[in-house]
C-alpha cells in the first residue's frame, strides 16, 4: 500500500513539475515575442506571407494610412470571398505597421436614394468603377450596384484602388475572382508606394514624328499621372530635350536624363539620325523606353470609305536601331481567329441603319499566357493591325516574349490588300494553324550604342556632349502595334473614352493595365512589380461531385467525427478498467 501511495505522490509531483515548465515556457515565449517579431505561413504557396518589397513599403510608414473598402453588406459569395481576402491582407499589413487602419463600408445601408446616388457619383469621380450584379432573393430578381474597390488616404491625399480585375463579358467569374485575389497585394501595396512617394518620377511621351495626338492618348496620359509627372516632348535635334546638365561639385558637371522613361506611340514619319542618336544616348544613360510601333501602315479611314485599303510597310527609319538592341519588327499583319468583332452595316429599316457584328481577324485579342509581372492575370488586350517581332542576336541582352497571338493565327506580308468583303466569306480554318506569333518583347541587359562607330558630326564635335558607348543594366519593351494605347471617342459627343474600352461591344479590355504594368516594370526600382507574378492555387469544389455525392460526404463529415470520439472513449475506458482492476501484489 505504501508503494502505491509513493507512486501516486511521484506522479503528482511530476505533473506539477510539467505544469510549471509549461508555464515558464509560455512566459518566456511571450517575453521573447515582445522583442522579436515573426510569423509562420504553413501554406504551400505562402499565401499569407508578404513579399519583401511589400514589407519594406509597409514598415516605412510614419503616419496613418487609412483604407476605406467598399465591400461589405449582403454580398454574393464570390464578392464576399474577395472582401474576406482583402480584410486578411489588410490584417497582414497591420501586423507589420501600427499606422495601417481600415474600414469596410456597406453602400446598400444608405436608405435614402438621393444620398446613395451622391455616394455613387462621388466614388466614380474618385476613380472607382461600379459593377452591377443581378441578385435572386426569394424568387425575386433585383439589381445590386457595388463598387469593388477602396479609397486609400494618406496625409490628405487619396488614391483609388480597383479590387476587381477584369470586366469583359464572357470571362470565367472564378478565374476573374482568383486573378483579383492574386493582384490584391500588389494593388494595395502599389497604392501605398504612390502615396508615400515624395517625388513622382518624370516620364515623357514623344512628339514630332507623327505619333498619336494628345487627344488619342488622353487616357494614357491621364492614367500615367497617378504614378508619374508626364511631359510631351519633341526632340527636334535639341540635346537638352531629353537631358539636363547636373553639377557634381563646384568644378565638375555631367549630362543626365531628364526623364525616367520615354514612350514612343505609333510614329508615322521617319526619324532623322540626329534625333535617333539622342534617343540612343538617352537609353545609354539608363533611360527606359516603351516602343509602340506599327511596322505596317493600314489606314482605317480608307477601309471605312472604300471598303478596302492597302497595308504597306511603314518606313520610319528605326529598323537598324531596334535590330542593334535585339529585335526586328516584321512588315506583316497577323490574322487571328481570336479577334475583335466590328459592326458592319447589313441593312436599313426606315431611316435606321442595321448593323451586324462580324469577327475581324485583323484585330487580334491578345490573351496573356506567360507568367511575367507585366502580363500576369490580365484581361485580354485588344489590338489593331498588329505585326510580329523576331528577336535577334545582341551580346549581353536577354530577350523575353511577353505577348503572342493565339495558336489559331497566320500572317500576311505587306503590301497586302485589306478588304471588308472578307467578313462575308466563310474563313478557311486550315489557314489559322500557324500561330502563336510574338507581338511584344522585353529586352534586358547592357545595350551597346547603335552609333558606336557613326556619331553624327554635329554632335561628335560638340564638346558639351559626352558620348556613351554602352549602357548600364537597362530594359525596354517593344510592341508591334501603336493602337494598343489609343483611346476611342464617343460617337455622339466626341469625348475620349478609357483606354481599352470598345464602345461597339461595350467591353473593357486589359490595355490600360498592360501599359501601366509595363511602365511600372520599366521604372520600378523597389521590386514591387514582381509581386504581380505570384500565383495562388484555386481550391474549388467539383460541382458535379457536389451534386452526385454531396449527401454522402455531408453525412460522413457529420457522423464520422462522433464515431471516432465514441470509439476512442470506449477503448480508453477499457484500458483504464483493465489497468486499475488488477489487485496490487
Amino acid at each position: 500500500m505504501e508503494k502505491v501511495n509513493e507512486k501516486k505522490k511521484n506522479i503528482r509531483k511530476n505533473n506539477i513539475i510539467q505544469l510549471l515548465l509549461v508555464l515558464v515556457v509560455i512566459i518566456l515565449v511571450n517575453i521573447i515575442s515582445g522583442y522579436v517579431f515573426t510569423r509562420v505561413d504553413l501554406t504551400s504557396e505562402k499565401r499569407y506571407s508578404l513579399a519583401p518589397a511589400t514589407k519594406k513599403v509597409v514598415k516605412h510608414l510614419d503616419d496613418v494610412m487609412f483604407f476605406k473598402v467598399y465591400l461589405s453588406g449582403d454580398l454574393p459569395p464570390a464578392f464576399q470571398r474577395l472582401a474576406n481576402e482583402t480584410r486578411e491582407m489588410l490584417d497582414e499589413f497591420r501586423a507589420y505597421s501600427k499606422f495601417v487602419q481600415f474600414q469596410f463600408v456597406d453602400l446598400s445601408s444608405i436608405t435614402d436614394e438621393k444620398d446613395r446616388t451622391l455616394a455613387y457619383r462621388s466614388l466614380a469621380e474618385k476613380g472607382l468603377q461600379p459593377t452591377t450584379l443581378r441578385v435572386n432573393k426569394k424568387g425575386q430578381s433585383s439589381q445590386l450596384v457595388i463598387f469593388p474597390g477602396a479609397i486609400v488616404t494618406y496625409r490628405g491625399h487619396e488614391f483609388p484602388v480597383q479590387l476587381l480585375s477584369g470586366s469583359s463579358r464572357g470571362e470565367d467569374p472564378e478565374k476573374m475572382l482568383n486573378n483579383s485575389v492574386q493582384a490584391l497585394e500588389y494593388n494595395l501595396a502599389s497604392a501605398m508606394s504612390v502615396l508615400t512617394r515624395i517625388i513622382k518620377p518624370r516620364v515623357a511621351i514623344l512628339e514630332g514624328q507623327g505619333e498619336l495626338s494628345e487627344m488619342e492618348t488622353f487616357d494614357l496620359e491621364h492614367s500615367l499621372t497617378q504614378f508619374y509627372n508626364v511631359d510631351r516632348v519633341s526632340i527636334n535635334h535639341k540635346i537638352n530635350s531629353l537631358t539636363i546638365r547636373v553639377k557634381m561639385d563646384s568644378l565638375h558637371d555631367k549630362l543626365a536624363n531628364k526623364y525616367k522613361a520615354l514612350i514612343i506611340a505609333k510614329p508615322s514619319k521617319p526619324f532623322d539620325e540626329k534625333d535617333k542618336f539622342l534617343i540612343d544616348q538617352f537609353i545609354m544613360r539608363g533611360g527606359k523606353t516603351l516602343w509602340l510601333i506599327d511596322p505596317v501602315y493600314t489606314p482605317w479611314d480608307s477601309l471605312e470609305k472604300y471598303n478596302s485599303t492597302m497595308g504597306v510597310a511603314n518606313d520610319i527609319n528605326l529598323e537598324d536601331m531596334l535590330y542593334n538592341y535585339g529585335a526586328r519588327l516584321n512588315s506583316n499583319l497577323v490574322l487571328d481567329m481570336n479577334s475583335m468583332p466590328i459592326p458592319l452595316k447589313t441593312g436599313q429599316i426606315g431611316n435606321q441603319p442595321q448593323f451586324t457584328f462580324f469577327r475581324w481577324f485583323y484585330f487580334p485579342l491578345l490573351t496573356p499566357t506567360i507568367n511575367h509581372p507585366v502580363v500576369h492575370g490580365l484581361n485580354a488586350i485588344k489590338s489593331e493591325f498588329i505585326s510580329t517581332i523576331d528577336t535577334v542576336e545582341a551580346p549581353g541582352i536577354k530577350k523575353q516574349v511577353i505577348l503572342t497571338s493565339s495558336p489559331y493565327s497566320y500572317t500576311v506580308n505587306a503590301p497586302v490588300l485589306v478588304e471588308l468583303e472578307m467578313l462575308r466569306e466563310q474563313p478557311d480554318e486550315r489557314m489559322f494553324t500557324k500561330g502563336p506569333f510574338p507581338v511584344a518583347v522585353l529586352l534586358e541587359g547592357e545595350f551597346t550604342s547603335a552609333y558606336l562607330f557613326r556619331i553624327p558630326p554635329e554632335l561628335s564635335e560638340n564638346k558639351g556632349f559626352e558620348f556613351q558607348k554602352k549602357s548600364k543594366p537597362n530594359k525596354m519593351i517593344i510592341i508591334a502595334d501603336g493602337d494598343i494605347v489609343r483611346n476611342q471617342f464617343n460617337i455622339k459627343q466626341g469625348y475620349p473614352l478609357p483606354m481599352g474600352y470598345d464602345q461597339w461591344t461595350q467591353e473593357t479590355f486589359g490595355n490600360r493595365d498592360f501599359i501601366l504594368n509595363a511602365m511600372n516594370f520599366l521604372t520600378d526600382e523597389s521590386g514591387l512589380i514582381t509581386v504581380r507574378s505570384r500565383e495562388l492555387k484555386m481550391r474549388l469544389l467539383d460541382m458535379k461531385k457536389v451534386e452526385s455525392e454531396g449527401l454522402f460526404w455531408k453525412l460522413l463529415n457529420l457522423i464520422l467525427p462522433v464515431l471516432l470520439v465514441l470509439v476512442f472513449a470506449i477503448v480508453r475506458f477499457r484500458i483504464r478498467r483493465m489497468k486499475f482492476a488488477r489487485k496490487p501484489t
